[in-house]
């Protein structure tokens, strides 16, 4: 056999997915584990949604559907960028719907990528970001964003990373996994970067929804912006969709051009009963509210999480509430052990799943990223495990 892919000898498999697969395979076999790994709600998909899919099934939508997406899906994908993000969009050249919101980053790089471009990326940061601009030829420059910066890179150190190679700047807010997400002002002045440097931004804001203090702003909506913004969102977290596998992207018509080139030669279309009822969830006020609902859930989770943090005081475990996302990104340096070490002796004494910081960065290191999207229950427990874990050592 010759040789295979260099791209894909360069990368590591998801962390994230492993830890999630290996706690699956322990419970499996009988081990009762408190699953704190993965980003997965555990609300459910609204039934109303569901009724919708089975109907559009029933009706016969089972055949190869619009590879762009039906064209009344896009529309309520653009009624929605301008209810929520300010932002207009023609649906019928400005969005694609793609196969999830990793496929939409997915045609967001491949649209503009050329071997040997430099993407900028916050570190620490979902590590899907750096491995896909690797797998495609990319090359991932790391920028700093330190926990004593609130994990926001500086505007001296984006500067300082910038080269002539340097294609785009990738962003994901709400932070997965700090939770952590800029000011108006902090995102204004890296568009006036962008724009000086002429960089194309890649904004991830499949969190925009949960979030626990003010509305998190579209980069793509700030004057300067739109034009070099490729925006990527999704249904999995806001609708509680993550199996249902929809999400979009919206940019310039060029990109599009290309996103929809690569989409047929990729997975050709998205199901048309799963286009149907991403347009359904997208437009209809009593899936809005529900999604409302959730995030208050999280909110919920996020106070009992602080309350714990305060009665028990654990110098061990340091925790700072999340601006949004459903992750705590717990400081666990004190303990002087690796975060890889911490998690893997977290699922083996103390039988809760987390993922190592170091997944997502350098600047991960030390900490542990636990999630909220887990039943109140099994938060409040699997924290407190920790805690007593941390105690002992």
């Amino acid at each position: 056999m010759k040789s295979l892919n260099e791209n894909l000898e360069k990368i590591l498999q998801s962390p994230t997915v492993a830890m999630a697969d290996k706690v699956n395979l322990l419970k499996s076999q009988g081990k009762k584990i408190i699953g704190l790994q993965t980003g997965d709600p555990d609300f459910k998909t609204h039934p109303a949604i569901v009724e919708f899919a089975t109907e559009q099934i029933r009706a016969g939508k089972t055949h190869y559907g619009a590879s762009q997406g039906a064209l009344h899906v896009r529309e309520a994908i653009v009624e929605k960028l301008e209810r929520d993000n300010g932002l207009f969009y023609d649906p019928k050249k400005e969005v694609i719907l793609t196969h999830g919101g990793i496929h939409a980053f997915y045609l967001a790089l491949q649209s503009i990528i050329n071997k040997g471009d430099e993407f900028l990326i916050p570190d620490p940061t979902w590590a899907t970001h750096a491995n896909m601009a690797t797998l495609l030829g990319g090359r991932a420059v790391r920028v700093m964003a330190t926990p004593e910066n609130n994990f926001l890179p500086t505007f001296a150190d984006w500067e300082k990373a910038i080269t002539p190679k340097t294609k785009s700047v990738i962003i994901n807010y709400p932070s997965n996994p700090t939770g952590v997400y800029p000011s108006r002002e902090y995102l204004q002045e890296l568009v006036d970067l962008c724009i000086k440097n002429d960089l194309t931004i890649i904004s991830d804001e499949v969190y925009e929804n949960l979030f626990f203090e003010e509305h998190p702003v579209s980069i793509a909506s700030l004057p300067g912006a739109k034009e070099r913004t490729l925006v990527i969102n999704s249904l999995s977290k806001t609708y509680a969709m993550t199996g249902w596998r929809v999400g979009y992207l919206s940019g310039p018509e060029k990109v599009i051009q290309n996103a929809l080139k690569a989409s047929q030669h990729s997975i050709t279309c998205v199901a048309p009963f799963i286009q149907e009822a991403a347009g359904y969830a997208l437009s209809n006020p009593e899936i809005q509210q529900y999604a409302g609902e959730m995030r208050q859930g999280y909110n919920r989770r996020r106070d009992l999480v602080m309350r714990i943090a305060e009665r028990e005081a654990s110098s061990k475990v340091v925790c700072t509430a999340p601006m949004g996302a459903f992750y705590y990104f717990l400081d666990m340096r004190s303990l002087g052990i690796s975060s890889s070490e911490i998690c893997d002796r977290l699922l083996e004494e103390a039988n809760v799943g987390t993922v190592a910081g170091s997944a997502f960065g350098t600047m991960g290191e030390g900490f542990l990223r636990m999630t909220i999207a887990a039943s109140d229950q099994e938060v409040e427990h699997g924290f407190m495990e920790i805690l007593k874990w941390a105690k002992n050592q």
